[in-house]
């Protein structure tokens, strides 16, 4: 690992920071043992650990003490991610005590059984981008290049599909385009281990290269300063093969 900056990732459940009796030291100190355990099994040294956690107005308290706890029991740098509305909002939210954030530019809308794109709307994230040159952390970005399907019963969403693109989907006869985004269930089957009845309905929602080029446009028009790091996620070699090779560096470029 010595030719990687590795940077462990964190996730915490927000759940977790609402449990009345929590002990935050406690927590924050067993963390570090983990990541510090894990680390040498593997072999890795971070000079980064970055923390996940979608916190919110009941549970900020909590979480920024974590965080507080957490960065002097590591003596690491440390970033956390950070949510466009807890950017607009950070007066409320407040602001954890990291060195860096990255902002998640995805997952703006809710998952559900009509046309718009739950992973990224820019007209949601027009509410926000304004707000970023208020924002006093710096900022890195990470930019979305998954895809998923919102799998619809009777007009309900029954869940979501990761590794399922347009391209996949046209291929198999089991199911019939009906529009650019939705999918019919022809024939009652079984894919990546789910079953999808006759008649279901799977809308696909994923990004595309010019999506990715406007929004790191956006963001670099509305930010107070460079980004030192561009994010895409998730990327692995699913993923890669639904874009062009350049494309990663032309969004980078943008900034």
């Amino acid at each position: 690992m010595n030719n990687f900056d590795v940077v462990p990732v964190i996730y915490i459940k927000n759940k977790v920071m609402l449990k009345p009796n929590i002990d935050i030291e406690d927590l924050a100190k067993k963390t570090v043992g983990l990541i510090n355990e894990i680390n040498s099994k593997n072999k890795i040294y971070s000079k980064e650990i970055q923390i996940d956690c979608d916190w919110t107005l009941t549970s900020k308290e909590n979480y920024l003490k974590f965080i507080d706890i957490f960065k002097k029991f590591s003596g690491k740098k440390l970033s956390a991610t950070i949510r466009l509305h807890q950017i607009k909002y950070f007066k409320k939210t407040k602001i954890p005590n990291v060195d860096s954030g990255i902002l998640m530019y995805y997952n703006m809308g809710t998952v559900a059984s009509d046309s718009l794109n739950s992973v990224y709307d820019r007209k949601i994230a027009e509410r926000y981008l304004k707000s970023l040159k208020k924002y006093p952390l710096h900022l890195d970005f990470a930019l979305p290049i998954y895809s998923w399907a919102v799998h619809i019963k009777n007009h309900r969403v029954v869940g979501l599909r990761s590794k399922l693109n347009i391209s996949e989907l046209k291929k198999d006869g089991n199911f019939k385009q009906m529009s650019s985004v939705f999918f019919k269930v022809i024939h009652s089957n079984y894919k990546n281990g789910i079953f999808y009845e006759e008649n279901d309905v799977l809308k696909i929602e994923a990004i595309s290269s010019e999506d990715l080029i406007e929004m790191a446009e956006d963001l670099n028009g509305n930010s107070p300063q460079k980004p030192n790091e561009i994010i895409f996620y998730d990327l692995d070699e699913y993923n890669l093969k639904n874009y062009e090779k350049n494309i990663f560096e032309q969004v980078i470029s943008c900034f």
